[in-house]
């Protein structure tokens, strides 16, 4: 990967150093990810989606045709969601059910974004039909439903993915990826997530029934932690892990009694420990949906990623801060190349494992499920 480098002070770039952590007068380099051009696919395969209850399913289809994938065909009975898929994606045909989906042989992939405590059950049926799966986060809901994935998956050989898109699709964390892949923080100790979210979006006054249930959406900790336990096993290396502690609350939205607007979790792992704090109350100044940050802390240095915004001043997303034993370094992530789209199509094809680990990904479920199991109730 090339980087475009040049150098001024931090404080002339219009940021205040001790936001930053960094003394006044400070040096910065600035660095410009290069991701170089999309590469065109190597692989091509033929897709449907089933199930549209969540928006992410946009990113999920992009992500796969992005990839070489081929959109043949939808199913859904939310029909106004079903409307907009359309729109959006007018080559899908209209799928009169499930089975005409699972029944067809050409077609090798289903995604999903279904209402979340259906994800895991509809993912076997579909490795059950020979086909691979790709759903949106959380997948699974429950820890009898992950006993009935992993079975599902040991007797198909089929992949169950999930769209970990806070680290999969965003660019920061891609590059924080290969940083601490090349040993530029030494070895991990610790990640922190901090990952508000709103409620309400902008031009968006509702949410669904399903959204304020737990037994629906599987509690705060399994929905949107499921994003931040990923990491924790990625970014740490972990294979073993456990939950150290959790707790949820509802806070502020005592008009939902089941309702979680508040939790968060502690791990250890063999590969270093983790802190997820997750939330709904992104306040609406902020003028995007959340303001993720990832700290990572190595035994020679750390990053710190600010996905979403920057509230010292630089626009956009994308951001990244690197402080090693030499010197601190800012890069702008907004070029970096997204491989999971190209990865996953070339797994389905070559039945591989690159695009996303599968023991991994369903371990940060684990991890999340129990947490949400045996969190307390603040």
């Amino acid at each position: 990967m090339a980087y475009d480098v040049s150098r001024r002070s931090l404080l002339m770039a219009g940021i205040p150093g001790a936001a930053l952590g960094f003394q006044p007068g400070a040096e910065v380099q600035e660095v410009t990810a290069q991701g170089g051009p999309p590469a065109k696919p190597e692989h091509s395969i033929k897709f449907a989606v089933i199930g549209i209850d969540h928006n992410h399913i946009n990113g999920i289809t992009d992500t796969v045709k992005r990839g070489g994938g081929q959109l043949v065909m939808v199913h859904s009975t939310n029909q106004t969601a079903l409307a907009d898929f359309q729109k959006r994606f007018p080559e899908a045909k209209l799928a009169a059910s499930e089975d005409e989906i699972l029944s067809d042989p050409s077609i090798q992939l289903v995604a999903s974004a279904a209402i979340p405590d259906l994800r895991a059950p509809l993912g076997i049926r579909v490795m059950k039909h020979g086909k691979d799966y790709l759903s949106d986060k959380p997948a699974v809901t429950t820890l009898e439903q992950l006993a009935d994935v992993r079975k599902a998956i040991k007797e198909t050989g089929r992949i169950f993915a999930i769209m970990y898109s806070e680290r999969l699709e965003v660019r920061a964390a891609v590059q924080a990826g290969e940083l601490i892949k090349a040993g530029a923080i030494g070895k991990v100790v610790q990640t922190v997530n901090i990952a508000p979210h709103q409620v309400y979006q902008v031009n968006q006054k509702t949410r669904p029934d399903w959204f304020w249930d737990p037994a629906r959406y599987g509690g705060i900790l399994c929905d949107i932690g499921s994003h931040q336990v990923d990491q924790f096993v990625y970014y740490t290396g972990s294979t073993v892990a456990d939950v150290t502690a959790s707790q949820v609350a509802n806070l502020n939205h005592k008009d939902r009694p089941k309702f979680q607007d508040f939790g968060d979790i502690m791990l250890h792992g063999n590969g270093g420990f983790g802190y997820v704090r997750v939330d709904w109350f992104t306040p609406a100044g902020l003028g995007t949906w959340g303001d993720g940050r990832l700290f990572v802390l190595g035994t020679e240095g750390y990053i710190e990623l600010r996905k979403y915004a920057d509230i010292a001043g630089r626009p956009g997303g994308n951001h990244l801060f690197l402080v090693d034993q030499k010197k601190a370094t800012y890069m702008d992530c907004s070029k970096v190349e997204l491989p999971f789209g190209p990865q996953f199509v070339a797994d389905i094809v070559n039945r591989t494992h690159v695009a996303q680990d599968q023991t991994q990904a369903l371990l940060a479920t684990e991890l999340v499920l129990k947490a949400q199991k045996n969190a307390r109730v603040l």
